[in-house]
């Protein structure tokens, strides 16, 4: 057990650069899957491994092996060191509970200040306000000029469709299966793929939205505002929330699946973008609108956007324009390629295997320590 245990604690740190050189040869989806499901089975086999070694030093208490009916000499002579690698492992798993406790509770945190900020209209019942109130969200004094008044965005800009019909045409572009469009009166730019939520008991469920500012619609022409919603619709459409959750808490367990969230938020962006593309008809178009849209969300940027809401002016910006002015991408097969994958799939491999050799010895060890309690007496 000894040696299978500590396996999985260690591939991370062989498994994680593979992975990323793989995905950078894979088409955008299969590159987040696999590094995505990479990060998800190397952070899970280091879990378990911890688990097994507090278990295994746990076996060795007065009252767990009373309790089990172990010989609680025969587990000591087997496993001398075994509680001292079970109190670190054992801290380490209360500092990991911590952390994962700690990110959701922030995430959620987030998810739920979006949805609040949403207008009445597009609000969750639970989460309307008593009185039917316009929210409009207030520009910060240092994008108004003194002395000039801030046109409203609901009004005509110039050179410009009044917002009223400009929305009217968005909205026959979301078909009525797809997520609802949710628009902020604010001039600054922005615009997230806002993940819904589940059903509970006694909760009804709450679907994804497409939320959307007026300064980011002023500043699209309009078939760049169709590549905006299609690239937010991929994203809810394929969950990427998901993805970026299972990356964070995965980086919070291993430090070798830290380098991983980067690559895999490029990806996914990469795999909207090409979606986005494809519902198009037009990659220039869409390079244009991403582009137009990471320029407008720079020059007063909204600090309030959930960490797992994507949106389509983040990642390189400039690398995935550059990526969307070429041909559709597609993995290229090589034999250094193969060697690549071949060698990833034996680390996810041998991790599950190690865990379950480990599981399966302390599975053994608790057998014989009840034989040597039953030979004593």
């Amino acid at each position: 057990m000894m040696i299978a245990v500590w396996a999985p604690l260690l591939l991370p740190f062989l498994a994680a650069p593979l992975a990323r050189r793989l995905a950078e040869a894979l088409s955008p989806r299969a590159a987040a899957w696999t590094l995505a499901g990479s990060t998800a089975v190397l952070a899970g086999g280091t879990l378990c491994s911890l688990g097994l070694l507090a278990a295994d030093g746990l076996l060795q208490l007065p009252p767990v092996a009373a309790l089990g009916h172990l010989s609680l000499p025969w587990l000591t002579a087997a496993a001398p060191d075994a509680p001292f690698a079970a109190l670190a492992a054992a801290l380490a798993l209360a500092a990991l509970t911590a952390l994962a406790v700690r990110t959701a509770s922030r995430r959620r945190r987030e998810l739920r200040t979006a949805r609040a900020a949403l207008p009445p209209a597009d609000q969750h019942p639970d989460m309307r306000p008593r009185r039917a109130t316009v929210r409009r969200t207030r520009t910060p004094a240092h994008l108004t000029t003194p002395g000039r008044l801030t046109t409203p965005a609901h009004l005509t800009t110039p050179g410009r469709r009044p917002l009223r019909s400009t929305l009217t045409a968005l909205t026959a572009l979301l078909r009525p299966a797809e997520p609802p469009l949710a628009v902020l009166d604010d001039e600054r730019a922005d615009a997230f793929a806002l993940p819904g939520r589940l059903r509970r008991p006694g909760r009804p469920g709450e679907p994804g939205r497409i939320v959307v500012t007026s300064g980011m619609l002023s500043a699209l022409s309009g078939p760049e505002r169709s590549a905006l919603l299609a690239h937010e619709r991929a994203h809810l459409a394929a969950r990427h929330h998901v993805f970026l959750a299972v990356a964070e808490h995965s980086a919070g367990i291993h430090p070798a699946l830290r380098p991983l969230r980067t690559p895999l938020g490029y990806h996914l962006e990469r795999w909207a973008d090409e979606v986005a593309a494809a519902r198009v008809g037009d990659r220039t178009v869409t390079a244009r609108a991403v582009g137009r849209a990471a320029l407008a969300a720079s020059r007063a940027p909204r600090p309030d956007r959930p960490r797992l809401a994507p949106a389509a002016h983040s990642g390189p910006v400039p690398r995935r324009v550059a990526a969307l002015l070429q041909p559709r991408p597609a993995a290229a097969p090589g034999t250094r390629l193969r060697a690549v994958a071949l060698a990833l799939a034996a680390c996810l491999a041998l991790s599950t295997g190690a865990t379950l050799e480990a599981t399966a010895d302390l599975h053994h060890v608790v057998e014989a320590a009840q034989q040597g309690a039953e030979a004593r007496h």
